[in-house]
């Protein structure tokens, strides 16, 4: 007999199908979160920017509907219903009675600081460059890099990036960088280095840290021209320029020596840059600069040595940018690859310290017998 019309014919009568086909939607349903991710991301992005996420935040837990939200911005009725259904479908907001309000998710994206970098960053600095990403991963070249500027890779054009790619690109860099400085201050002067090398000197942060922690130190900074002109301006104005020596270098040029009787030798997210063969380059010309007794410190974020989950997430999804925007080839390394390279280079670890900072460990490397 038919089944009545109000009643829903079971899909399958195997008493294996059903519930595999159960187990199932869970993974589509994941699946099509894939699909549309940057639908949700840029939905997501404008709720924030536009102070959508800010009104919801001052309504509370009574909330505000769509008509009371479009008295106080400058998006339409219609606008904020699309955008904040979409918020809904990721569940940055939720809906009681046609009245929205802020869920965790949507707290963290209007107040999380790290949340609101990445942000940022991806969408000012990644964004329309990963559109070329199949092309950067075929030729290992940053082709997507022209939505910002003309130049071989990212490095020569920092200071030159367009707004609001270069704000959030240091803001980026910054955020998780100086977060470990304080901590690996220590551990690097413990040995009491008098001529540490600065590799890879950006804007001089690390080597100003240096300088003011002891005033016996001497500084070489390592870099593009370029980035030793914003180091040089970090110095002078902390009146310190006098105890440093600015050492202009193309490090892809493997020619080209490092200044030789380095104690320290210094490198912070910095070998991401580079492939490994590059970094093999970088590391066996640093094992043959460095004095008696010197070492090798490499402050990175290594995907495979973080406590959470949330931190390798946001490590390994940053290597896309390496390919299609930085330079090609480089991408957030696992530790053991980088002490692997290191080892067929020329030095052999010492030690290595986890959890400084927001998600870094600190390597030091000593030269081989």
């Amino acid at each position: 007999m038919p089944a009545p019309a109000s009643v829903a014919k079971p899909v399958a009568t195997s008493t294996e199908f059903a519930p595999a086909r159960l187990r199932g939607l869970p993974a589509r349903f994941e699946a099509q979160k894939i699909a549309f991710g940057p639908v949700v991301f840029q939905c997501v992005r404008v709720a924030w920017k536009s102070g959508l996420l800010a009104q919801l935040d001052e309504a509370g837990k009574a909330g505000a509907d769509i008509d009371a939200l479009a008295a106080a911005n400058s998006l339409s009725a219609y606008a904020i219903s699309v955008v904040l259904e979409t918020a809904l479908s990721a569940g940055v907001v939720r809906r009681v009675d046609c009245r929205y309000s802020l869920t965790r998710i949507g707290d963290n994206v209007l107040h999380d600081e790290m949340t609101q970098i990445n942000i940022d960053y991806v969408h000012d600095v990644c964004y329309q460059g990963l559109f070329a990403l199949d092309a950067c991963l075929r030729e290992e070249k940053p082709l997507g890099l022209k939505t910002l500027g003309d130049w071989p890779t990212v490095y020569e054009g920092l200071s030159e990036l367009p707004e609001p790619a270069r704000t959030s690109w240091f803001n980026f860099d910054h955020y998780y960088s100086d977060s470990a400085f304080a901590q690996a201050l220590p551990h690097v002067f413990a040995r009491k280095p008098r001529q540490l090398m600065d590799i890879g000197a950006n804007t001089g942060k690390w080597s100003l840290h240096c300088l003011r922690h002891d005033p016996e130190v001497r500084l070489t900074l390592l870099d593009l021209p370029i980035q030793l002109a914003q180091a040089r301006t970090t110095l002078e104005h902390a009146g310190l320029l006098a105890r440093a020596n600015l050492h202009p270098i193309d490090i892809l040029d493997f020619a080209a020596p490092f200044p030789a009787g380095m104690d320290a030798v210094w490198m912070s997210q910095f070998l991401t840059c580079f492939s490994l063969e590059a970094i093999g380059h970088i590391f066996r010309r640093a094992a043959e600069c460095l004095a008696e007794g010197g070492s090798v410190w490499v402050l990175d974020t290594f995907w495979d040595r973080q406590r959470h989950d949330i931190a390798s997430y946001c490590l390994i999804n940053t290597s896309p940018y390496f390919t299609a925007i930085a330079s090609g080839n480089s991408k957030m390394y696992e530790s053991g690859v980088i002490v692997a390279c290191a080892e067929a280079n020329g030095l052999r670890l010492m030690e290595t310290v986890d959890d400084l900072g927001l998600s870094h460990s600190l390597l030091r490397f000593e030269r081989a017998a």
